[in-house]
């Protein structure tokens, strides 16, 4: 598909190109990948660096979350591939430092420098979704998208549990160094989607006036609430649950992969179904289902933990339905508050990555102010975030 083409926007998903969708999803990967790949890892890394590993999540997300708020004015401004080439150099160079570090404080600096390159794929995917498309079909190129994302979480949580089995965690790293290389390369087949006559006149600093705007916007916060809310349950698991599987219930680290990629399998089920249901339902009827249903899952998994009734079985089964129902979610949700945005969909895309993603830090950190060596702080803060999540859609229009 020529560059002309894709710049005047409206085109349906399914007339893009397969190489642009796939290059698309492989950017919305990059925060999937920079963190499950290496969570069979954790309980080693927590051992050698003799220091809490959940704050290389903590601080991969920081970085993540305030990084995005500055790429997203500059990529308004001046267009979406020089942020991502200028992004996958940072990817590289910060993963290389991971793989190089020897103490707890040294791969905490080199994971916040990794996500400063890391958030710009995400974001700018997101980004160019926009300017190409309109608010439903948004929501059907994202559901497309989140399939082909999806199996980063799929491979690398089991990729990474046969390399901590072979080798030890630096080699993930290194890894994760030469995929952002690949990216890079990749980009050269990705073409600007914001032509110079929609870009952002005005200063870049000036720009930064759009966050508060955005914040002031009912519509827009209360769908970027749903999602983020809902994101902090999600990374409750994503950071708790190798302890709670590996050390509580003794699952062996090279088959925890299997037990959380079962999730994402519900992910790209519900994802492909999503494309064509957004058809036939509006995004706040998609949007007070599916939210229910995963409260609904975590009040039985709260139920479970506490009463020990269910053990792991109950704790798959439950975080299976939470988040097959990410497949609407995310998708919906992120289509519904970028249609709010309008013309600045660089800026929106950021506030709603660094809310999104920088919600992990909630998670991260409640996990290890309050692990107990059992899985109810993990259940907790899930169940309480996903019910915050579902109130977000359920209050009216005012």
């Amino acid at each position: 598909m020529s560059e002309a083409s894709l710049q005047t926007g409206g085109q349906p998903p399914s007339k893009v190109g397969i190489a642009f969708m796939l290059i698309l999803g492989a950017l919305m990967a990059f925060t999937s990948l920079s963190t499950d790949i290496y969570l069979p890892a954790m309980p080693t890394m927590a051992v050698d660096l003799q220091g809490n590993a959940e704050l290389t999540i903590t601080g991969f997300l920081i970085g993540f979350a305030i990084a995005q708020l500055v790429w997203g004015p500059i990529s308004d401004s001046i267009g979406r591939r020089i942020p991502l080439l200028i992004g996958m150099v940072l990817f590289a160079i910060g993963s290389a430092g991971c793989a190089m570090s020897q103490t707890m404080g040294q791969i905490v600096f080199w994971r916040v420098f990794q996500a400063l390159g890391a958030c710009t794929g995400p974001m700018l995917a997101r980004a160019m979704v926009r300017d190409l498309f309109t608010r439903t079909q948004s929501a059907q190129a994202l559901s497309t998208l989140t399939v082909i994302m999806a199996i980063a979480p799929i491979v690398g949580p089991l990729l990474g549990g046969q390399i901590i089995k072979f080798s030890t965690w630096h080699s993930i790293f290194w890894l994760l160094g030469i995929i952002g290389v690949l990216m890079f390369l990749s980009l050269q087949w990705l073409p600007e989607t914001l032509p110079q006559q929609r870009r952002n006149k005005a200063s870049i600093l000036s720009a930064f006036t759009n966050y508060y705007n955005l914040l002031k916007n009912k519509e827009f916060m209360r769908y970027t609430l749903c999602v983020t809310l809902y994101y902090i349950s999600a990374y409750a698991f994503i950071t708790g649950s190798p302890f709670v599987y590996i050390n509580y219930f003794h699952v062996e680290s090279q088959h925890y992969g299997w037990l959380f990629s079962v999730n994402i399998v519900g992910v790209m089920i519900v994802s492909l179904k999503n494309r064509k249901l957004v058809r036939h339902y509006s995004l706040d009827s998609l949007l007070k289902v599916t939210t229910a249903i995963s409260m609904f899952a975590m009040l039985v998994l709260a139920v479970s933990v506490k009463t020990g009734v269910g053990g792991i079985y109950i704790i798959v089964a439950t975080v299976f339905v939470f988040f097959s129902m990410n497949g609407i979610i995310a998708a919906s949700a992120t289509a519904a508050a970028l249609d709010e945005a309008k013309e600045i969909a660089g800026s929106a895309s950021a506030l709603i990555g660094s809310l999104q993603y920088g919600s992990g830090i909630v998670s991260s950190l409640l996990l290890a102010v309050f692990q107990d060596g059992t899985p109810w702080p993990m259940a907790s803060v899930m169940v309480v975030f996903t019910i915050a999540s579902a109130a977000m859609v359920m209050v009216k229009r005012v």
